[in-house]
């Protein structure tokens, strides 16, 4: 094998050009066994190896080092809980990641000796991310929890830490204006402009519209079954989403890398930032898009199920948040139809006085 021929955008893969030219790729990660990945980034089989490699290194190299009743040892006993392991290898994936990286700094501390305190203390270093120190203490929760059952702990010292506020919302939509410019920038035809069109009109995850081809679409819907969620849709194509499909490459993945590759989600990110940078529009993502959507639906007096059965959300408060702002502009606007139809407060006149 050769130098290194193309960047992968999962951890722990190379990706190197044989002898007779062809691409090969194999999970290799410090200390663990190296595993061919058979077929392509994205693919079932690829993804699937990398799923097993990934999931199965992980917490037995732990496990041979763990101290007793350290962090490491806790999080070891975590993976093998069935909570843990009848979650979806999607799941499993985000939930190690984040863990991984708290074992790396506190692996070898007592659980015996953190206190609530020292959470809080760990949680405020990352008030620059707060999404970040709120997945975190979600994870730190449930494996505390799993030391009390254990007889590890009497208490939980997470339960008393309070979520990180996160101020904007979160991730801004894109507005009206930013998806023209993106759409001026590239015309109907273009790679960008295809991926854009599946975002805004079907409104799924970057997770979902990587894997969106020609065998998904039938009778005018194009059906989804959601990596995160589970959750199955049949969402009827947009006029302006049909004509870009029409101009899309004709296999199994609409949207393909340089090298003629499936995406991987976060490749896929990186890639459209830039797409999007290249248009002037500096900060703005693909989840962005579906919350786009999910505006649109609302300004277009969408009801919360209506919205939901798009976006793939199950319950009304999760929609909320689309139809909070729609729904604040058209009673605004109403009030103050309502208000220039009369006489203002100003305008009334006065009762004489005496």
């Amino acid at each position: 094998m050769t130098a290194l021929m193309a960047k992968v955008d999962l951890p722990y893969v190379q990706t190197f050009k044989d002898r007779h030219g062809r691409l090969r790729h194999y999970y290799r990660k410090p200390g663990c066994k190296r595993a061919a990945l058979p077929g392509s980034p994205g693919a079932s089989a690829f993804m699937e190896a990398y799923a097993e490699a990934h999931g199965q290194t992980t917490a037995p190299v732990g496990a041979e080092r763990a101290k007793p009743r350290t962090i490491n040892a806790l999080v070891v006993e975590y993976y093998r809980t069935a909570k843990f392991r009848n979650t979806r290898e999607s799941t499993q994936r985000t939930y190690r990641n984040v863990l991984e990286r708290f074992r790396t700094k506190y692996g070898d501390k007592p659980i015996g000796l953190m206190s609530t305190r020292h959470v809080e203390a760990i949680l405020d270093g990352m008030a620059d991310t707060p999404s970040a120190a709120n997945n975190l203490r979600k994870r730190l929760r449930q494996i505390f929890k799993h030391a009390v059952k254990l007889g590890w702990r009497t208490d939980n010292p997470v339960r008393e830490t309070e979520a990180l506020t996160i101020r904007g919302g979160g991730i801004p939509p894109w507005s009206d204006e930013e998806i023209a410019r993106f759409e001026q920038m590239w015309p109907t035809g273009s790679r960008p402009r295809l991926a854009l069109a599946l975002l805004l009109y079907t409104g799924q995850r970057r997770s979902d519209v990587v894997r969106m081809g020609g065998q998904h679409v039938r009778e005018g819907r194009i059906s989804v079954r959601q990596l995160k969620t589970d959750a199955r849709l049949r969402i009827p194509i947009h006029p302006d989403l049909q004509a870009e499909l029409e101009k899309a490459p004709k296999g199994m993945t609409y949207l393909l890398t340089q090298y003629g590759l499936p995406f991987s989600g976060p490749g896929f990110s990186n890639w459209f930032v830039e797409q999007a940078e290249a248009a002037g529009l500096s900060g703005r993502s693909p989840h962005g898009l579906r919350k786009a959507a999910g505006r649109r639906l609302a300004e277009a007096g969408c009801s919360g199920k209506q919205i939901g059965a798009v976006l793939g959300h199950t319950t009304l408060a999760e929609v909320e948040r689309y139809t909070r702002d729609a729904d604040q502009v058209r009673l605004a606007d109403d009030a103050m139809d309502k208000l220039a139809g009369g006489l203002t407060l100003a305008a009334k006149p006065l009762k004489p006085l005496g």
